[in-house]
């Protein structure tokens, strides 16, 4: 499938589940505040989609990411009911008793967006500021650390601002002193594994896909250590 037409077909199915989990809501407060960084994102995906064109793998992987939170918004976080839909395939709840246990539909997403943005984050790199080698594969590590550490200041200023029910949503602690702990830890899990995944995989191949398709196009040579060839 050409990109264009890759992006079209994400983007109508995006916009057909966004529709359907936009019209009734669990919290409205709540779902406004979480699509803000969605409509951002899209934005500049959007925005961008000339000028800084990602590969087919890459939207795949964006897409998922978005899919997924786009879910989570539409239910708070916390309210997501995977274990009913297990329990209700299975016949046995996936988290432990009915009731007793936490909701880690948040944490799912956290490992899904250090795992599913390192491919992305990379390739961004490589094309667009000239990243190779070593640092092709570190970098993206670090961007997830770092951004993941400012959506939990995020997290934390609207709690703040807004407090009450809404702020408490919002933070989605459920309790759980050490969630942004454990949230930033998992983003790093999932880019960690995502990242050795990769570099794995490019060591037992001999290939690259981003950097073959650079230097077919002319790009300059690596100028860092390189990992793979």
């Amino acid at each position: 499938m050409s990109r264009t037409r890759l992006i079209q077909t994400l983007a109508a199915a995006f916009a057909l589940l966004w529709v359907a989990l936009a019209l009734s809501p669990f919290d409205r407060s709540d779902w406004l505040l979480e699509n803000v960084l969605t409509a951002v994102g899209v934005g500049v995906l959007v925005s961008t989609r000339r000028v800084l064109p990602l590969s087919n793998a890459s939207y795949v992987s964006l897409f998922g990411f978005l899919c997924l939170h786009t879910i989570g918004a539409h239910y708070t976080y916390s309210l997501v009911p995977y274990d009913e839909a297990f329990r209700a395939i299975t016949g046995h709840p996936l988290d432990g008793s009915a009731g007793t246990a936490r909701n880690h539909f948040d944490r799912l997403v956290h490992f899904a967006y250090g795992s599913l943005l390192v491919l992305p984050l990379r390739e961004w790199l490589m094309r667009h500021a000239g990243v190779r080698g070593f640092w092709s594969y570190f970098l993206p590590i670090d961007i997830v650390l770092s951004t993941s550490a400012l959506y939990e200041l995020i997290e934390w200023g609207a709690a703040v601002l807004y407090g009450g029910d809404l702020g408490a949503a919002f933070l989605g602690t459920q309790g759980d002193e050490w969630d942004a702990h454990k949230d930033m830890s998992l983003g790093a899990l999932g880019a960690i594994i995502a990242t050795l995944v990769l570099w794995a995989t490019h060591r037992t191949t001999g290939r690259d896909r981003t950097l073959d398709q650079l230097r077919r196009a002319g790009a300059p040579p690596e100028t860092g250590p390189a990992v793979s060839r």
